[in-house]
């Protein structure tokens, strides 16, 4: 990671490689305002968590011209990174009439978190695994020079103590600025994100995003009106509470590979103790009972359940984002999942090693939600804050264009 010889050039020329082998762009099906297909980057080179053969891509220079590639689209293109706890993700997408397409996507789980709840530091192993993460990230950046882009980082930087060191680290080796963002961004972002699941018929609904450091909670209220567009969605939220716990630190509180029953509900008993803290409970309560009200649910727990569910065999978001789940189906996929052994839960193909020990401690956030607010039904969202980003930015750009038509028009 300490060779910095290596031209620009050449490194976008390796991503548009990578680009080229994924065959995204051409392929990838055109998507509304809230919606997007995510990709894994493969590793090139026989890299295995970090950027090939040792040597670190040239820094990200957005602010300088460059010639399109021959395959550039006219559209423009967006950007948004999401650096959690457990996961790294990078979505490029180009601007469409309806919404985006998605032209480019990597996603990694970078555990940077990892031990963060113990000692108040990012440790070194995960740093370097992030690190090399946000290189590739920013390689395809430089491919793909979006004209709008917003980098974030959640709750894992906005704990550590040592994240602003990390980040300056960042900034002057990759030369990519990532932001942290605040507990109530992160809520509404989120909300943004998932708009386009809320059910048109419903009153309101309670969308919670499962986190690896920490989990957002988000009560829309449309009693008094519901916005007219869905990007505006977030204006409606009556309340929102960010639970200073996700399935990271609850795994390293109580454990994730083997679960008793009497442990899992002592996570939920845990989580449901911070729930009641939610402004508005009751209140909230009572409008599920005499309301049309579901849950919203984005998060891997969620969407693992529902890929166990449909019994795929092998994930895929098509099938699972925008899924509707009953809250019987919820409960009998969780107790076929607390009674499968850690080994069986990392050969699942819709689990997997890197989430094998973290699911039960998801599940455990999510019952305890459930049972504070038990609806009938719960959406299945494979979307969230970048695709938040993503539509803030599109829709800050068309407007700026309508107050620019409407100006010019008046000054003919």
């Amino acid at each position: 990671m300490t060779d910095k010889t290596r031209s620009a050039s050449a490194q976008v020329q390796a991503v548009k490689r990578m680009v080229q082998n994924e065959q995204l762009g051409a392929n990838a099906p055109a998507v509304g305002p809230d919606a997007a297909r995510v990709e894994t980057a493969p590793r090139t080179n026989g890299e295995k968590g970090r950027a090939s053969a040792g040597q670190q891509p040239a820094k990200w220079r957005a602010n300088k011209p460059r010639k399109s590639p021959s395959n550039r689209r006219k559209a423009p293109l967006y950007a948004a990174l999401d650096l959690g706890t457990n996961n790294c993700r990078l979505l490029i997408v180009k601007r469409e009439m309806s919404g985006f397409r998605v032209i480019d996507g990597f996603t990694r789980i970078v555990r940077l978190g990892e031990g963060l709840s113990k000692t108040g530091l990012l440790n070194k192993q995960a740093m370097e695994r992030t690190y090399d993460a946000l290189a590739l990230c920013a390689s395809k950046l430089t491919y793909h020079a979006p004209k709008k882009y917003r980098l974030i980082a959640t709750q894992a930087c906005r704990e550590a103590d040592n994240a602003g060191d990390f980040l300056d680290r960042v900034k002057n080796g990759i030369g990519i600025d990532v932001e942290i963002i605040d507990q109530k961004t992160e809520a509404r972002l989120a909300v943004t994100g998932c708009s386009d699941l809320v059910d048109k018929s419903a009153m309101g609904a309670l969308l919670f995003d499962i986190g690896g450091g920490s989990s957002e909670l988000a009560w829309l209220d449309f009693r008094g009106g519901r916005p007219k567009q869905n990007s505006k969605l977030a204006t409606a939220i009556r309340s929102w509470q960010s639970l200073p716990f996700g399935v990271v630190t609850i795994a390293e509180k109580f454990g994730g590979e083997d679960v008793s029953l009497e442990k899992f509900e002592e996570m939920v008993a845990y989580v449901a103790r911070q729930l009641r803290h939610f402004k508005g409970s009751h209140k909230l309560k009572q409008m599920i009972k005499d309301h049309p009200v579901h849950l919203i649910g984005t998060s891997g727990t969620v969407t693992t359940l529902a890929g166990l569910h449909l019994g795929l065999d092998k994930y895929e978001r098509s099938k699972v984002d925008g899924l509707w789940m009953s809250s019987e189906q919820l409960t009998d996929t969780m107790r076929v999942l607390q009674a499968m052994p850690y080994d069986r839960r990392m050969a699942n193909p819709c689990i997997g090693k890197d989430r094998a020990g973290l699911i039960i401690p998801g599940c455990a956030i999510f019952e305890a939600i459930r049972r504070e607010w038990p609806t009938k039904r719960v959406r299945i969202a494979d979307r969230g804050l970048r695709e938040g980003i993503l539509i803030s930015l599109i829709e800050a750009d068309r407007a700026k264009a309508t107050r620019m038509r409407y100006k010019q028009k008046r000054q003919n």
